[in-house]
């Protein structure tokens, strides 16, 4: 067998496809989004507390169809591990935070007037070289 064909072969072993229910999970998902943007749309003369409370619901109900998927599965745990690793960071306390602030605001104020100074040599050069001085 060639080289080329075992890698045919370990190429379209690896890649698992989704099963054919996510695919209606993900129909109807997008149905009780849809449902939501149009339900809103045709009881405009409703409450809005009333519409708020259909839309948010159509919404959860759209997330809990879409995380039953094996890419909202894969989500959900790509989000638990995100959290799990925000809480090892170590956060700059206030002065920090304050002190970086100051020295960024102070570099940008710096390299505004050196970059307006430069503006200025070169428009009064290029007008010297030019003849159009304005």
């Amino acid at each position: 067998m060639s080289v080329f064909k075992v890698k045919l072969i370990m190429s379209t072993n690896v890649e698992n496809p989704s099963s054919s229910m996510d695919m209606v999970k993900w129909l109807i998902a997008i149905t009780l989004l849809t449902g939501a943007v149009v339900g809103n749309y045709i009881y405009a003369d409703m409450s809005v507390l009333v519409r708020a409370v259909g839309v948010v619901a159509s919404i959860a109900a759209a997330l809990g169809v879409a995380a039953t998927t094996e890419k909202g599965r894969t989500f959900i745990a790509f989000a638990k591990e995100s959290r799990i690793e925000v809480r090892k960071v170590v956060w700059p306390t206030r002065q920090e935070t304050t002190h970086t602030t100051l020295i960024v605001m102070a570099a940008t104020a710096v390299m505004a007037l050196i970059l307006w100074g430069l503006d200025g040599i070169l428009f009064r050069v290029v007008g010297f070289l030019t003849g159009l001085e304005i």
